[in-house]
C-alpha cells in the first residue's frame, strides 16, 4: 500500500508585507500570502486567474522576515494544513495554509536567489520546527522549472 501525500509547491509574488509573531513559548512564526497566476484560453480570448495562498514559516521566520516584502517573487515548498478556531461570534472559522519547509527568494534582476529551509517536527505541545541552517545561494538556472 502507498502512504498519503501532503505536498504543496508554489511560485508567485508576496501580496503583503509579512507578519512576524511569537508564540507564548517564544517561537517565531512568519505569516504572509502569495499570489499565483494562471493564464488560460477561453474561446478566442486569453484570461488570467489569480489564486491567493497563505504561507506560514517557523524556524527561519526571523531571518526571512528581514528579507521578504510585498512584491518579492518566491518559490515555496511545504505541506497543507487547515486550522480551526471559534470566533468571537461563536462561529467555527477555518484557514488553510502552506506550512513551508523550504523558501527560495528569487531575484530576477540580479539572477540570484536565496534559500531558507524548515523541517517540521511534531512534539507533545504542538508543531515546532527545526531548521537546516543552509543559506546556500541558488541560481534560477538550477531550479527545475
Amino acid at each position: 500500500m502507498f502512504g498519503d501525500i501532503n505536498r504543496a509547491t508554489l511560485m508567485g509574488n508576496v501580496t503583503r508585507d509579512p507578519e512576524l509573531r511569537y508564540t507564548t513559548s517564544g517561537s517565531a512564526v512568519l505569516s504572509f500570502s502569495i499570489a499565483t497566476n494562471r493564464r488560460y484560453k477561453s474561446g478566442d480570448d486569453w484570461k488570467d486567474e489569480v489564486a491567493y495562498h497563505n504561507i506560514v514559516v517557523w524556524r527561519s521566520a526571523e531571518n526571512l522576515a528581514k528579507r521578504l516584502k510585498k512584491g518579492t517573487r518566491i518559490y515555496v515548498e511545504g505541506r497543507m494544513q487547515t486550522r480551526s478556531w471559534d470566533g468571537d461570534d461563536g462561529k467555527k472559522n477555518y484557514k488553510t495554509e502552506v506550512v513551508a519547509d523550504s523558501v527560495i527568494l528569487i531575484d530576477r534582476f540580479e539572477g540570484k536567489g536565496e534559500s531558507m529551509s524548515n523541517s517540521d517536527t511534531a512534539s507533545g505541545t504542538g508543531n515546532t520546527s527545526s531548521a537546516n541552517d543552509d543559506d546556500t545561494l541558488i541560481e534560477p538556472d538550477d531550479l527545475p522549472f
